[in-house]
């Protein structure tokens, strides 16, 4: 089995829950979807990258871990396109007693239940409508694609939370009827944070938009946070 992998590198987490924690990324090549501020495109052609059998990709990961990791993240890309190669990687981080992250579009729910065993920490990213994610016509089969690996990390009682991200074309009205979706799926109790990413440098959402949004998530989990990509605004990677 080989891997393709775009790049390894550690740097600050700028996103999510743990933002701010020292981090190694692992970044898999491939991704099939056109989100409009995506900001890793060199990342998405299968073909990008170098491919590795997974033996010299654990021996780079080995060599690039740095002293005082708090966890390796894989991200992409999107990781579940090499879906098999991942829990490979991530069974051999687990092995020296480090967390393990998944940072995906969760597309499908078939491939998550496969990694998910070696993943000890998940991010759930629901797309709006207006990310340009996919095409109308298929919306909501990913939507629910998305649910389906909410329930099964939250099931399987990983540490999980959820993240959206936001821009200035969102409308509220689409984003809390995404909101409702995610808490028909799961209660409060179930997740440990709820995060709005606004968008940075292409379709930046105002403030009265995020607390809009902010106040349409507050009845559902009032530890709701907006927290916008830390490792841009320190410049770093």
């Amino acid at each position: 089995m080989n891997v393709r992998l775009f790049e390894i590198f550690t740097s600050v987490e700028g996103e999510g829950i743990l933002f701010g924690t020292k981090t190694l990324f692992v970044r898999l090549a491939g991704c099939p979807f056109s989100c409009f501020y995506c900001d890793t495109v060199e990342s998405l052609p299968l073909e990008s990258g170098d491919e590795y059998s997974i033996d010299n990709a654990c021996k780079l990961i080995d060599a690039k871990l740095q002293n005082q990791t708090y966890k390796v993240n894989f991200t992409g890309g999107d990781p579940l396109i090499q879906h098999k190669s991942v829990a490979e990687l991530a069974k051999h981080v687990q092995s020296k007693k480090i967390p393990t992250y998944l940072e995906s579009s969760c597309f499908d729910s078939e491939r998550f239940s496969y990694v998910l065993p070696f993943i000890d920490i998940v991010k759930i990213e629901f797309k709006t409508k207006d990310s340009d994610f996919v095409d109308s016509k298929h919306y909501n089969t990913l939507i629910d694609s998305a649910a389906k690996c909410l329930s099964l990390a939250v099931s399987a009682k990983k540490t999980t939370y959820i993240k959206i991200v936001v821009s200035a074309k969102t409308k509220p009205e689409d984003f809390d009827s995404l909101v409702a979706k995610i808490f028909d799926t799961v209660t409060k109790d179930d997740i440990d944070g709820f995060i709005i990413q606004p968008t940075f440098g292409i379709k930046e959402p105002s403030l009265e938009l995020l607390l809009e949004l902010y106040d349409l998530v507050y009845p559902h989990y009032v530890d709701v946070k907006v927290v916008p990509q830390l490792h841009k605004l320190i410049g770093a990677p």
